[in-house]
Order: structure tokens, then sequence, then C-alpha cells
């Protein structure tokens, strides 16, 4: 698949493929087309070559409100423009489960205090996400994620604004959802989460899939080729490591 804007390329050769249970963490440097090709998998640009398929289905042909309720898409700390509260920005994720001009269901606000719970943040439901941290708001649209109850997460960089605490508790989130059969696809620009979450890790540089396979494929020299910075610098910030070299 080639990946791009109108006839401009910002990637290709890319084939990858994701299964229910499985989680999938994408590295790379910044430009890498790490965001492009997350707004090619969510239908928003469209392929420049190859396909997208859901289920044995081309993208092409699922309905944005059919894809809403197997796809949920956490981007990284996206503007928040109105003073919605934590609850309501929560209870957005079930728009696709919630009929024409309905209200949320008691059903519809447990999910949602539930998903804020899981994250840390249920404390916080009735605070306005303009009037929270970037930290605190982070996993509050995580939860929004979690309560479309979709059987598809892509999440970009889903722990970049958040303290040492809420980033345990979203890898763990992750973990729990992988045991109940949600595929996740996560970037990320730290190692060390994607060994402690990922079944599968995928490299990607200057748009193309340069390596891809089990945690193993994580090792210094890799990772200096792929930042393009010192093996020894990886090694050493990296306790643990060394023996893993390649």
């Amino acid at each position: 698949m080639a990946i791009g804007h109108r006839q401009k390329r910002v990637g290709e050769g890319i084939d990858l493929m994701i299964r229910s249970g499985e989680v999938l963490c994408l590295l790379g440097p910044n430009g890498s087309g790490k965001t492009t090709l997350f707004r090619t998998l969510l239908g928003v640009l469209p392929a420049l070559s190859g396909s997208v398929q859901v289920g044995g289905r081309p993208l092409r042909e699922w309905s944005r409100a059919e894809l809403a309720s197997r796809i949920a898409y956490v981007p990284q700390s996206p503007a928040m423009p109105f003073a919605f509260t934590l609850e309501e920005l929560v209870l957005m994720g079930r728009a696709a489960h919630v009929g024409p001009f309905a209200q949320p269901s008691p059903h519809d606000c447990r999910v949602a205090a539930q998903a804020l719970a899981a994250l840390g943040v249920g404390h916080l439901a009735a605070c306005a996400c303009t009037e929270v941290s970037g930290g605190e708001r982070q996993p509050a649209l995580i939860a929004r994620a979690l309560a479309q109850e979709a059987g598809i997460l892509i999440l970009g960089e889903p722990t970049s604004s958040l303290d040492f605490g809420n980033q345990l508790r979203v890898l763990d989130c992750i973990g729990a959802l992988r045991a109940e059969g949600v595929a996740v696809l996560m970037s990320t620009h730290q190692p060390e989460h994607a060994l402690r979450v990922a079944d599968r890790i995928a490299f990607l540089r200057s748009g193309r899939i340069v390596r891809q396979g089990g945690p193993d494929v994580v090792a210094p020299r890799a990772l200096a080729e792929l930042y393009g910075t010192d093996e020894a610098l990886v090694a050493a910030g990296m306790p643990g490591f060394g023996g893993r070299a390649r």
C-alpha cells in the first residue's frame, strides 16, 4: 500500500495486518509517516495504491456509522475548543450505540463511568476538559475510545503527556483490552512501552516498514538504525538491553 496526500507520496510498500486480541506497536522517528498511515487506515485519506480492509471488506464498502462501531481512534493531544465535562466527552464514544436524537441511557452512562474509572480519572468526571491538565485529559480521551466498545483501537502515542503512574495505567488497560479480544494498533516513541504490551512491533522509517516481528526486534543496533543515532547511546539509555543487541 502507498500512502500520502493527493499525489504526494509519504510512504509505500506498507503491508500490515492486525488480528483480534493482538497489540501491534509502531516505532519510528518524527516525520516517518505514522500519522499519515493512521489517517489512511481510518479512511480520512485514501490509499494512493493498494487498499485497507476491515474484517475482509474494503474500507470503502463500510459506512461511517459501521466503522464507528468497529474502529476507535485516539489522536495525540487533540485541541479541545469546547468546555465539555470529561463525562460528556466520554459519552461521545457511545454515539454509535445511541439512536438519532436519543439521549444516553443509564447503561451508556455506566459504560462511560467505568471507562473513566479504568483510566484513573473517574473523580474528574464533572470537570471541564478545558480546565484539566493534558495529562488528565489524555486518559479521558482513551476512556472515550473504550466506551465506544469497538473491536479495533488505534492509538497515537497514548502515553506521550502522562506521568509515570498514568503511563502504567494506560499500558495495563491496553493489555486488558487485548485479553478481551480487541485489536490494538499504537504508535510510541518509547520502545520499553512496546516491549511491555506488544505482540508484534513494526519499524517505520521514511514511509516504509523496515523491520517487523516479535519483541526481539527491539535491540540497540536496530533502534540506532531506526532513529539515526549511536548504538552505544541507545544501550546506555535503555539499561538491560545490552545483551539483546544483534
